[in-house]
């Protein structure tokens, strides 16, 4: 396996693809083990509509601002190729699929399954049941700064979300671990003698013991002189 996901945020028009509300704003990020490679794919669309006032309220794009720039149509090759066959990550993954879905469907292509979508609501959900799970939430919870995040917006919010995604799969990327790996760990035990490394043991040299008495004689009831009286005890000086 690659361990390619592509994590993906929409902003919309609206609340509801089945009323003809579209996507104005959409963003992928590509990720190898749960960790953002640097590519990303991100646009800004043409909705041909209005924008209702709460979704404007919540992302801050108006209708105005959004003339001129590509329909879905023009980059739907684009972002079907960077999708590709990999899993989709998505916060409310439901609400992005549905959009996309709909969209796909008026230039008649296929639907993206839902199997392959993984939800980081529902991720969050089983790990901390009953409490809070938007993004602002789970960035506070793992202590991801959100201060540039003053509306919603496809690109920041798809950063925010790569940390929280990296931290609800176990907070670090699979096979950064710090133990040797198995195959390493079997071949080192069965190396021939010959190809074992000797242990080289370090000798203190006669002043340092030395020195090392004098200081362990200005410690009150120091731990070496009560396990190793005759390195440490006064039967040693001298």
């Amino acid at each position: 396996m690659s361990g390619r996901e592509v994590l993906l945020d929409t902003e919309t028009t609206g609340l509801d693809p089945l009323a003809g509300h579209r996507i104005l704003e959409i963003c992928c990020l590509e990720l190898r083990n749960h960790v953002p490679t640097g590519r990303v794919l991100h646009r800004l669309l043409d909705p041909g509509r209005d924008v209702d006032p709460e979704a404007e309220r919540i992302h801050g794009f108006t209708r105005a601002a959004l003339i001129g720039k590509p329909a879905f149509a023009e980059i739907v090759d684009e972002l079907l190729a960077f999708l590709a066959d990999d899993p989709i990550v998505a916060h409310n993954a439901p609400f992005d699929l549905a959009f996309l879905n709909a969209e796909l469907a008026r230039l008649d292509l296929p639907p993206i399954a839902a199997a392959r979508a993984i939800d980081t609501v529902k991720l969050a959900r089983e790990r901390f049941p009953g409490l809070p799970a938007s993004l602002d939430a789970l960035c506070r919870r793992f202590g991801i700064d959100t201060s540039m995040r003053t509306t919603h917006n496809a690109l920041l919010d798809c950063q925010l979300l790569a940390e929280v995604y990296l931290q609800l799969r176990g907070g670090r990327q699979p096979g950064l671990g710090l133990a040797a790996p198995p195959r390493l760990r079997l071949r080192a035990m069965s190396a021939a003698p010959s190809e074992r490394r000797t242990p080289r043991p370090i000798v203190p040299s006669a002043a340092e013991l030395t020195a090392h008495r004098a200081f362990v004689a200005t410690i009150p009831n120091a731990l070496w002189a009560r396990l190793m009286p005759e390195l440490y005890g006064p039967q040693a000086e001298g």
